[in-house]
């Protein structure tokens, strides 16, 4: 990093990293002095216009000098990028929502802020279809020139993150923590995918831990980044409602997939669709809402969502094979269910569920449950 930019980069610190003092206040400081230095070395006066005396004090005292040297340490690693609201990289959609952070970490490709993203979100423990659903709609946004921004959960989070890497890796995982903290810690592999091909973003120093209370902070970044937000699963009390809602006050598209009327992680997405949502079949559905600059500059893609050819039921060369399918539908359904409805043997009916499964046509579920995967 050049001297200039280090000085720059110290002086952004400094201000940020001065404990109590958030976003909106940052804000405020800014628009009155104008850059971190003229607030730094302000009077008491001055910035009692804009704060309280103990916050004047402690913005006197300035942040610790330690964590700002280990700060611009990190910063001399490979892909890592600090990213102030003064800077041009800084993401023009995050500009509009209310109290931007004033400072982004970045580990990865920074251009990506700059490309359309659409935001894909869900449930820590979806149903094997919701998973795929979100790999899938990932994939063909990417394919379409969009990027995918999520927050690198379990469940959905994960499998966006994994559609956009098997497209063009325009991925975008806003996090809770610090850069230097990989959580959930099952997701280490993925997170070092993320930096090599798409970004890993937050506005929390090094070091922070992961709180309960980041969550909200970080979903606003999601949708703030994004164009709209997608929900593919969610229960009612889901996390992801919060992202979409954040999504919603920014003026953004909120969009969802519905799904069985019985499964408690598809009433999330329902309830989201009677508040007026935009229910989604295919990416399409989504590219079809986007603004028309946005629209003109997707790419075609080779084959679009849903576009594969599917087995149909009837070429199966078991015709019990066959009758398994057309019993199941769509909807999760327990064995006992399924051997009423196929006249199987138990026996017969456990051994043609096993070679499903393992052909990745049914998956079972919790509760002795199975569903119907293509």
């Amino acid at each position: 990093m050049p001297l200039k930019d280090a000085q720059d980069a110290a002086h952004w610190l400094r201000l940020s990293l001065i404990p109590g003092l958030g976003s909106a206040t940052i804000c405020q400081l800014l628009a009155k002095f104008g850059t971190p230095v003229h607030v730094l070395n302000a009077t008491n006066y001055q910035l009692r216009e804009v704060v309280d005396a103990e916050m004047a004090q402690a913005i006197h005292q300035g942040a610790g000098e330690q964590s700002v040297a280990q700060t611009l340490e990190w910063l001399k690693k490979d892909l890592a990028h600090l990213v102030t609201l003064a800077d041009e990289t800084y993401p023009k959609q995050l500009l509009e929502i209310n109290s931007p952070p004033a400072v982004l970490y970045g580990l990865g490709n920074i251009q990506l802020l700059s490309q359309s993203c659409i935001a894909v979100v869900g449930s820590r423990n979806p149903s094997p279809q919701g998973e795929k659903n979100a790999e899938d709609f990932a994939e063909n946004l990417c394919q379409h020139g969009l990027c995918v921004v999520s927050g690198m959960a379990l469940g959905i989070d994960g499998a966006a993150h994994r559609g956009a890497l098997k497209a063009s890796g325009a991925t975008i995982a806003v996090v809770g923590t610090g850069l230097d903290i990989v959580y959930p810690a099952r997701h280490r592999d993925l997170a070092h995918k993320i930096a090599e091909r798409g970004l890993i973003l937050s506005e929390f120093p090094l070091g922070t831990p992961s709180k309960a209370q980041n969550f909200p902070r970080r979903n606003r970044i999601i949708s703030g980044l994004s164009l709209g937000c997608l929900v593919v699963e969610a229960n009612i009390d889901s996390g992801s409602l919060i992202t979409a809602r954040l999504a919603a006050e920014q003026g953004r598209e909120v969009f969802a997939i519905p799904g069985s009327i019985h499964s408690p992680i598809a009433k999330g997405c329902h309830q989201l669709i009677k508040q007026g949502a935009k229910l989604v079949e295919s990416a399409q559905d989504i590219l079809d809402e986007l603004p028309t600059a946005i629209r003109a500059n997707i790419i075609p893609p080779s084959s679009p969502l849903g576009s594969d050819p599917v087995e149909p039921i009837g070429s199966y060369d078991d015709s019990e094979t066959a009758r398994i399918m057309q019993s199941m539908g769509y909807d999760a359904m327990s064995f006992e269910v399924l051997l009423t409805k196929t006249g199987l043997t138990s026996q017969a009916l456990s051994s043609m569920l096993m070679l499903l499964e393992l052909e990745g046509k049914v998956a079972a579920l919790a509760g002795g449950q199975y569903q119907r995967l293509i």
